[in-house]
């Protein structure tokens, strides 16, 4: 094992106290003094510098089956983290390197360096390969060209398109031969982000007026694409307007993660009857094959200022909470990022 140098005896992170009902309350969680484990062999232990904040987190939260085992109580929660090799008892990885990992939620982690991916410092910023080079890009990614099956030429709709995703998918559409890209976000100043800086064709507040309307207005011939971070009207909405073989893929629906009562679905299913339409469900998990070569094409777009994104940060392990509840209320530009 390398020499470890001095380190604290504790670490800070945050536990799952109790399962949220509805909007997550402070109660339900607790930020507590951990003992730091020294890595066995095979294992690492990380000084975590930067901490990911998902919506998707919050469905770990309730005990409900889904994709993704639930958050267990009483123990550290996990997230996406970036952060430097301490001490190291594996071969592969030495003291000094950068890595990601799901050890996050908490300052220091030890855990086994299979679960580890080396990241370079040198070659793109360590926040990046927690947004637009890491999980939230590949999602954008995949769930655009392979779910969504978009062609040169096709007309996209984005929902939540100022978010770490969106804002991903609307410029690789644009990228890649868009006819037009149309995005949806929550305030004015995000709208004019959408289309002064992420290039979109256009773009509307989703609270300035029904849904449905708005995107008409914006995408008169209607849309091929829509990638949906939000369900609710905006789903609705993007049936309604969906040309003949059109494309629906549901990231995500952070308008009904809170809700305490089923939501209705959209009311007018029928309609891809008519436009032969397909929804599809996507979840990155599925499309790690895609990783290199999501890297490959996308790393250079980034590296050149062709693909441009934000990162909304917040500073301070204590403060991770506080930033987790801001991507539910859409307080974050960009990709929400906790820097300890």
């Amino acid at each position: 094992m390398s020499d470890t140098p001095a380190l604290p005896a504790t670490t800070r992170e945050w536990h799952l106290l109790s399962r949220p009902v509805g909007w997550p309350k402070d109660e339900d969680f607790a930020l507590v003094e951990a003992e730091i484990r020294q890595p066995g062999t095979g294992e690492v232990l990380v000084r975590n510098k930067y901490l990911s904040v998902d919506p998707y987190m919050r469905g770990r939260m309730s005990a409900a089956k889904s994709y993704v085992a639930p958050f267990e109580l009483g123990k550290a929660m996990q997230g996406g983290a970036v952060g430097e090799v301490v001490a190291s008892g594996s071969e592969g990885i030495a003291v000094g390197d950068h890595v990601l990992h799901f050890g996050g939620w908490r300052e220091y982690a030890t855990f086994d360096a299979k679960q580890a991916v080396k990241v370079d410092p040198d070659a793109a910023p360590l926040s990046t390969y927690l947004g637009v080079l890491g999980m939230t890009g590949l999602t954008a990614y995949a769930g655009l060209l392979r779910t969504a099956s978009f062609k040169e030429g096709d007309s996209v709709f984005v929902s939540g398109a100022a978010g770490a995703v969106g804002g991903q998918v609307g410029q690789i559409a644009k990228l890649k031969g868009a006819s037009r890209v149309i995005g949806s976000a929550g305030s004015d100043d995000k709208v004019k982000l959408l289309v002064e800086e992420y290039g979109f064709d256009a773009a509307f507040n989703y609270k300035n007026g029904p849904v449905a309307e708005q995107l008409r207005e914006a995408a008169p011939d209607g849309i091929d694409v829509y990638f949906d971070n939000v369900g609710g009207d905006h789903l609705e909405a993007a049936i309604g307007s969906l040309n003949v073989h059109g494309r629906i893929a549901i990231c995500g629906m952070i308008s009904v993660y809170n809700n305490t009562e089923p939501a209705p679905g959209p009311k007018n299913l029928a309609r891809l009857i008519q436009t032969r339409g397909r929804i599809e469900g996507l979840l990155v998990g599925d499309h790690y094959d895609l990783q290199p070569q999501f890297v490959q094409e996308v790393g250079p777009w980034v590296a050149s200022g062709a693909l441009k994104y934000r990162e909304t940060v917040v500073e301070g392990i204590e403060n991770n909470l506080e930033a987790f509840l801001g991507v539910l209320r859409g307080d974050n530009t960009g990709k929400m990022i906790v820097k300890l």
